[in-house]
Order: structure tokens, then sequence, then C-alpha cells
């Protein structure tokens, strides 16, 4: 069997899907419960979580295009460094909700989520690098395939960390602690799946001025992604495209307990939410073989700017309703999360200069600084506005809860769109 038949049929992509939920179980669920837990469990303020937040994201922005060039620099012992990024980012998550803080809480949140998010990043690079190699060797459509099986992984990884600790809890006294060892088995399980698929691919050709030194050698590896316009154009559609992501997935809990009331539902709201991002992974996919990636990405985020608009009106007890727009706004999510990053992929590949690692690296750079900004302000703005998590709000705070988690997310969504409509995308 050839290895573009066996891409077309699925039987060698299954060890993407299981990595790829690697990845995604330590991503968004890490923003949807750590700040709730250590609120709840160890009484540190919001303004304090969003302050320690923003600066981990920060410097996990700056680091991104380091850990790119690393990806580069070191192809040959990319086995090692993912072996090395799985292992930290398990211990991180142990440290963070498995083991009573032995120092200061939040200076232990901060400590542990430091490990996490550069095992997460770097594990982020190598993977999405490492296909656009995996997919040249699909044949035709090999970006959209792949995408489709990664992508899908990606949405049940996301989905069952998001609501393991919620289906744990009539189990366990800790259900964090069983979330956490739970996502070390699947850390090894993901990284023997993977086992052989690392290396290979073109380096980066090294820069003739020698005059330049280290420094011109080191930014070399980013210049296929930086010297073309279109490549350009997609980081910054990306870093639009994933701030609205990043403004819901900081403040969901908060919405779901304060806004509607109803605490106890956000569990099965959020495996409402992921499933259907999940299940409409290969629909996207299809769409775009159909219609052109371009087209279906548009339909996509006019989807989630439908659903998010009638978020803003919903009130206590609204939790049907919510469940639709969960439901919506999760299939939008499959379009972003299947879509772009294979837009983006096929164009590395029609560039054909090498360097996936680097540019990967500024990919996550670029959607890393949507979540940075996210906690900022979104934490510190709610706090300010007089909002405590929980019952008794008044109506002037929950008002500006609904504003940011709904409003915010349609103005940004607007301009990505804006500048998706005036970018022309090749199709082949």
């Amino acid at each position: 069997m050839t290895v573009a038949a066996t891409g077309a049929s699925g039987v060698s992509l299954w060890p993407w899907s299981v990595f790829a939920a690697l990845i995604a179980a330590a991503g968004l669920p890490i923003y949807i419960h750590a700040p709730k837990f250590y609120v709840d469990t160890y009484g540190v303020s919001l303004a304090a979580l969003g302050a320690a937040l923003a600066i981990l994201r920060l410097i996990d922005v700056v680091q991104d295009p380091f850990l790119g060039w690393l990806a580069e620099a070191a192809r040959k012992w990319r086995g090692v460094m993912v072996l090395g990024a799985a292992a930290l980012m398990a211990l991180s998550m142990l440290g963070l909700f498995a083991v009573v803080p032995p120092i200061a809480p939040l200076a232990w949140f901060a400590l542990t989520l430091a490990g996490l998010f550069s095992g997460f990043s770097l594990l982020t690079i190598l993977f999405y690098a490492q296909g656009v190699e995996k997919a040249g060797s699909l044949g035709a459509g090999g970006h959209l395939r792949l995408a489709g099986w990664r992508e899908t992984g990606s949405l049940l990884g996301v989905s069952i960390a998001a609501v393991a600790p919620v289906v744990l809890a009539p189990f366990t006294q800790n259900p964090f602690t069983a979330f956490a060892w739970g996502f070390v088995g699947l850390a090894l399980i993901a990284a023997l799946s993977m086992k052989g698929q690392w290396g290979g691919g073109h380096a980066v050709p090294k820069p003739q001025d020698k005059g330049h030194g280290g420094m011109a050698a080191a930014f070399a590896v980013f210049r296929p992604a930086l010297a073309d316009p279109l490549a350009r154009r997609l980081l910054l559609i990306a870093l639009l495209n994933a701030a609205p992501v990043a403004v819901t997935s900081t403040l969901f809990l908060f919405f779901v307990e304060s806004r509607l009331a109803a605490p106890g539902a956000e569990g099965p709201l959020l495996l409402l939410f992921f499933l259907s991002a999940a299940g409409s992974a290969p629909v996207w996919s299809r769409l775009a073989d159909r219609m052109g990636a371009k087209r279906a990405l548009m339909a996509g985020m006019i989807m989630a700017i439908a659903a998010f608009l009638w978020a803003v009106t919903l009130r206590e007890g609204d939790v049907v309703a919510f469940a639709l727009i969960c439901a919506a706004s999760g299939a939008a999510l499959g379009a972003d999360l299947t879509l772009l990053p294979a837009i983006f992929a096929r164009r590395l590949s029609q560039i054909g200069q090498g360097g996936e690692g680097a540019a990967f690296g500024l990919w996550s750079f670029v959607s890393k600084l949507s979540l940075a900004l996210a906690a900022a302000t979104l934490l510190p703005a709610l706090d300010w506005a007089g909002f405590a998590p929980g019952a008794g709000n008044s109506p002037g705070p929950l008002f500006t809860l609904s504003l940011l988690y709904a409003a915010l997310p349609c103005a940004l969504k607007l301009l990505a769109i804006s500048l998706l409509a005036a970018t022309a995308i090749p199709e082949a």
C-alpha cells in the first residue's frame, strides 16, 4: 500500500490524531479550569491571576520564535525534543493540579504554568512543522486531509480535558488530581504512537553573506515565511481570529455560573461545544474541497458571529438557548482550527524553501499573543467592574460580563473576516 493510499484511508494518520489530542488537552482547558481552580481552592484573586497569566503568556509569546528556530537548528534531534517536551508538560500538569503548592499558591501557579506552556509550545511547533512534510507525502489535498484527522483529534482531546474534572467529581474527592494523572497516561500513549514520525525534511539554506555572522543565520530560518506577502497576511489573520477564542475561553465558566446562574451546567455545555467542533472538522474539510478553503472558512466565521450575537441577550436561566449557541459556535470553531492552519501549511509547501518549524513558531507566537492580551485585560476588567465569581452580582457587572464574553468576540471576528475577504488565497 502506498503512503498516499494509506493517508487517504486514514490508517497511517491515527497517531496524528492522538498526538493532537495530547497537545489540545493542555491548551484551552487550562484557561478554562486553572484560574477558577485556584480561585476556589486557594483564594487567589481574579486580578492577581489575570496579571500572572498575562506575564506568563508574554514570556511564552517571546519564546515561541526561539523555539521555532530551535526546531530548525536541531532538526535531527526532533524526536528527543518531543520526548523532553512531553515529559515537561506532564510533570507540570501534575504540579498544577495534583500537588498542594509548597510555596505561595500564586507563585506555584506561575511556575507550573511556565513549564506547561513551554512544553506545549515546543510540541505544537514541532508537530505542525512535521505535518507540512507529512501532508506533502499524501498527494493532492494532503494538507486538508491531514488537517481533518489532526484537528478532529485535537478537538476530541480538548473536549475530554474540558469536561474531565466535572465528570470525575462524583467518583473521586480530587477530580483534578485524577485529571492530571490521566494526562500523564495520554502523554505516554501519544509519544509512543508517533515514534519514528519525526525528522526528515529540508533545512533552510544558510545565508551567503558571511559578514552578518550568527545573528543573520539565526534569523534566516524565519525568512521564507516573513518574506512571503501571503504568509505574512495569514499570520495577521491568525492573530485576529485567535482573539475571540481567547476571550470566550477565559470567561466561559464565569458566564455560565454568574450570567446564566447555572452552576453545574459547565461540564455538559463544554462537552457539547467541543464535540460540536470535533464533529464539524471533517465536514469543513470536505466543504473546503468542494467550495475552496477560503470560502468555507469565511462561512464558519460568519456562523460564529451569528451565534455570539445571540449570547449577548441571554439572562439568568437561559441554559437551553446557550446550549444551542454552544453547538453552533463549536461547529464554527471547527472551521477555524481545521482550515486556517491547513491554508498556512499549504502556503509554506508552495513557497518550498523549508523553515516550517520556524514558521509555525511565528504562528504559535501570534496565536498566543491573543491569549496574553485576553488574560491581561479581561479578568482585571471584570474585577474593576465589581464582578465577583458566583451569585449575587448586580446588573452592572453582569452586563459587563455579557459584553466582554459575547459582544467583544463578534467585533474581533468581523476584523478577521474583513482581512480574510481582502486576501487572495490560491486553492491549489
